[in-house]
């Protein structure tokens, strides 16, 4: 009897320190942006299938002033739905500040895109304390309804120079494992 508990509670962690699950409300309807998981790095970027057209959006950074996809024109941007209180989330920010660091010369542009109710002086006393360096945006519905909604968070979204969807991937990935596919579109 405990042996079955046990299976049970311990494939509950493994999935819970993967990723967050957001409830039904929060859940957009499935839309354009396929859902593609690879398992091993790409060694270049026809590694990686075409997935779409990334959406056209635009949204508030935590100063109120306008980021939108057409400021992004030409680099390499990767799109990561997230929040303040996943721990998840929380695990993949470092990566992403030291990747950021690294890749910032070579026109790569990561933006969160934050699932937080709180509002943006929530988030923005988070990234303070994380030294967030890249680009936070409020998130709505509509864009993460025109992203092909957004199941769990953090949800990543890696876009090429051309504006196509080239990688999707829902949970937390360490960076050794996900910057080989950004590093593939350079």
């Amino acid at each position: 009897m405990i042996r079955p508990i046990l299976i049970s509670l311990s494939i509950f962690v493994l999935i819970g320190t993967t990723a967050c699950q957001k409830t039904e409300e929060q859940t957009a309807p499935a839309a354009a942006v396929p859902e593609q998981v690879a398992s091993v790095s790409p060694a270049d970027s026809s590694d990686l299938p075409l997935l779409g057209e990334a959406p056209i959006w635009t949204l508030d950074r935590l100063d109120g002033t306008a980021l939108s996809s057409a400021d992004l024109t030409g680099k390499v941007v990767v799109i990561d739905f997230w929040a303040t209180w996943c721990p998840p989330c929380r695990a993949e920010i470092p990566g992403y500040i030291a990747m950021q660091d690294d890749l910032r010369d070579q026109d790569v542009v990561i933006v969160g895109i934050s699932l937080d109710e709180g509002g943006p002086s929530v988030v923005r006393r988070f990234a303070d304390e994380w030294k967030m360096n890249y680009e936070l945006v409020m998130g709505s519905e509509e864009v993460a309804a025109a992203f092909g909604g957004i199941r769990a968070i953090p949800t990543t979204f890696l876009i090429d120079r051309n504006g196509q969807v080239r990688h999707r991937k829902e949970g937390m990935m360490e960076r050794e494992d996900y910057e080989p596919f950004v590093r593939s579109l350079l």
